[in-house]
């Protein structure tokens, strides 16, 4: 299938590893162009680097209030168009109700949430007809997951915004969709399962209740955030997509 990603332009957030990277990597292979951010310039370039001439890196804090527009700016600079954003943030802090801090709950509001919503805006404002706006979430959307209460409590306000902006952009056929990973094999993931104190055991115990039997491949992921932000899925929006190798088992 063509995707029909040839030549078109996207910003793709919190890209120098994990899903971010993953999924600007599928982009280009496909013939996309991408401006990737991170917080670190080297790692930034690094990453940029690696996936050629379609790709720019971009040092970023989502937390920044002047980033988003600088994003787009960047976008129309090196590339001359600008199709869509995938909006990803690495994961705030694990703990409990009891143990999460105020700042911990301040940052990852100003990261995870507010920037996230600051990016969709300033995107939409500058998209056309055909364009895109995807956010990277979590299974947390549908059911709480043990240990990660900030994400539990920010990542379903944020589906919500993601819904709301859909039917708010329909019209002007601007698409929003969510993406929902669950144990997709990332750095992320493998810290989080070194948390129990056994990390080999969490990821036994964690691939059991896994339908598929395995922890998704970061390309995997990539994958399907390519075809989601591509104009093959011109008719999905407002979509909240597991990708969890069937660990939610509700319709």
């Amino acid at each position: 299938m063509d995707l029909g990603l040839k030549d078109r332009v996207y910003v793709v957030t919190g890209a120098t590893r994990g899903l971010g990277l993953a999924s600007a990597r599928e982009l280009t292979a496909d013939g996309a162009k991408v401006v990737l951010t991170g917080r670190d310039e080297k790692t930034v370039a690094e990453a940029a680097a690696e996936l050629g001439p379609n790709a720019v890196g971009v040092a970023a804090d989502n937390a920044d209030p002047a980033v988003a527009q600088r994003l787009v700016d960047a976008a129309r600079a090196h590339f001359g168009r600008f199709d869509g954003i995938l909006i990803s943030v690495g994961g705030p802090a694990p703990g409990s109700a009891a143990d999460n801090t105020d700042d911990q709950w301040q940052a990852a509001f100003e990261s995870v949430f507010l920037g996230a919503v600051r990016l969709a805006r300033t995107a939409a404002a500058s998209l056309a007809e055909g364009g895109v706006i995807g956010f990277v979430l979590s299974g947390s959307v549908h059911e709480p997951i043990t240990g990660l209460t900030i994400s539990n409590g920010l990542r379903p306000g944020l589906a919500g915004f993601a819904k709301s902006l859909s039917v708010e952009l329909g019209p002007r056929g601007i698409r929003v969709i969510g993406l929902l990973p669950a144990r997709i094999d990332t750095d992320r993931v493998r810290q989080l399962d070194a948390l129990s104190g056994d990390a080999d055991t969490a990821r036994a115990t964690n691939e059991s209740r896994i339908p598929l039997g395995r922890y998704g491949k970061p390309e995997e992921f990539g994958k399907v955030a390519a075809f989601l932000l591509s104009p093959a899925a011109s008719y999905l929006t407002g979509t909240m997509l597991p990708i969890d190798g069937g660990s939610r088992h509700g319709f």
